[in-house]
């Protein structure tokens, strides 16, 4: 994909982790990069505001979906289904409205690029809320290549990266975590951000990826 002057990205998400990492290597580029997230003010389960987002953002050219959710884990019998409902909002139907209201103003030979996760096709126990979401947007996404065309749309897939998702935690936990991730992942570490931006950019620049799903975690899926 050629960028020029006048080309016009937008990150949701990227004011942080990932997509703050694809923010980043867009502005190399010339054109220009938007930055829209819920700390910009950006509510991805308003469809108004998402709606009103688009139609003074104007045309343009690439949308990078990478803002997520909080999921809530644990087993079907003990799930907070409120909470989980709410994160399916958030992550799966805030990403479907993007591309809703983005379609109407993304220019010929335009991109569009949802982030999933490796749980979509994975199978780990008190992990459902997660698995499901993104599995719902890996198939969702398509769907939108077919429906969309000759617009594109992928998904990148993560693995376990060190983001700022994980500053929640306690941090010898945190650090467990990742030290586990590199004695058992066949790369032989978690990722970094700007190792899955880079899947970003290939989605956007290979014109004859759509409808693919983009695995970058570590080897975690052959695991």
């Amino acid at each position: 994909m050629t960028f020029t002057d006048t080309t016009v990205s937008v990150v949701i998400g990227g004011t942080s982790g990932i997509g703050a990492a694809v923010a980043k290597a867009l502005a190399e580029r010339r054109g220009r990069v938007e930055i829209a997230s819920r700390a910009t003010g950006l509510d991805l389960a308003d469809a108004a505001a998402v709606a009103a987002y688009f139609q003074q953002l104007g045309p343009f050219d690439h949308l990078i979906v990478t803002a997520g959710s909080s999921a809530p884990g644990g087993t079907v019998v003990d799930i907070d289904l409120e909470a989980a409902k709410a994160a399916f909002d958030v992550k799966y139907w805030g990403s479907i409205l993007l591309a809703r209201e983005a379609a109407k103003s993304i220019r010929p030979g335009g991109t569009i690029t949802f982030t999933s996760g490796f749980l979509a096709r994975r199978s780990v126990p008190g992990t459902f809320v997660k698995t499901a979401m993104n599995a719902a947007l890996e198939a969702t996404a398509k769907v939108l290549a077919k429906e969309l065309a000759p617009l594109r749309v992928n998904v990148v897939s993560p693995g376990l990266t060190r983001t700022e998702a994980y500053a929640g935690m306690a941090g010898e936990a945190r650090d467990a975590m990742f030290d586990r991730a590199a004695a058992t992942l066949p790369a032989g570490r978690a990722g970094q951000p700007e190792d899955i931006a880079s899947g970003y950019l290939f989605a956007i620049d290979n014109p004859f990826v759509t409808g693919s799903v983009i695995d970058i975690e570590g080897g975690a899926l052959i695991n």
